[in-house]
C-alpha cells in the first residue's frame, strides 16, 4: 500500500441475505476505492488499487472477518439514517 496516502474502511451492519449474514466493506484512499464483502473476504469491485493491493485488503478481510463481523453487529441502520449515534 502507498505508505504516504490515509486508507479508510467502513462497512455496513449485517445483511441477510437468502440465510446468510454478510457485510458490505468499503476501502478508501484519496480518489482510490474498493468494496468488499464478508463472509467471503472478496473484493468485488476496485478503482485505483494495484491487484497486488487487492489481494492484501482480501487478505485483510478474513484475517479480521470476526472483529468486523462483530461491530457490523452493533450497525442500527435505522439510527444511523436519522443521524443519531
Amino acid at each position: 500500500m502507498k505508505q504516504s496516502e490515509e486508507l479508510r474502511m467502513t462497512h455496513s451492519g449485517i445483511i441477510n441475505r437468502k440465510g446468510q449474514k454478510l457485510v458490505h466493506i468499503y476501502f478508501e484512499r484519496g480518489t482510490d476505492h474498493a468494496e468488499g464483502i464478508l463472509p467471503s473476504g472478496k473484493i468485488e469491485k476496485s478503482s485505483g488499487f494495484t491487484p497486488e493491493e487487492i489481494s492484501q485488503l482480501s487478505q485483510y478481510l478474513l484475517q479480521n472477518a470476526d472483529d468486523i463481523m462483530e461491530r457490523a453487529k452493533k450497525v442500527n441502520p435505522l439510527r444511523n439514517l436519522m443521524g443519531k449515534d
